[in-house]
């Protein structure tokens, strides 16, 4: 269920709903967790509020990209532990 807030004025049942279709239209697969309608007169500035999508890092490691090292066998493994990581010097 979307949160929808509506700030200085008042909209119908209806006007929401359409808010929200729009949401839905403009932002698919994306999960919206609120709506501010701000009103101002007869227009109405829209702002979304997204969940946070999780995401995972992914490293080049002996030339593989990967997100975890728990897929490596034994000899892998031991590259990585073996290896000189380089950083950038201030």
């Amino acid at each position: 269920m979307i949160s929808v807030n509506v700030k200085n004025g008042e909209l119908s049942q209806a006007e929401i709903d359409a808010y929200v279709a729009r949401a839905h239209e403009l932002y698919p697969g994306k999960a919206i967790e609120s709506i501010d309608l701000n009103v101002d007169g007869e227009y109405v500035d829209v702002d979304y509020h997204f969940a946070a999508v999780p995401f995972q890092r992914i490293r080049r490691i002996t030339g593989y990209l990967v997100g975890t090292l728990d897929r490596f066998n034994d000899a892998k493994r031991s590259e990585v532990e073996d290896r000189v990581k380089h950083g950038l010097v201030s």
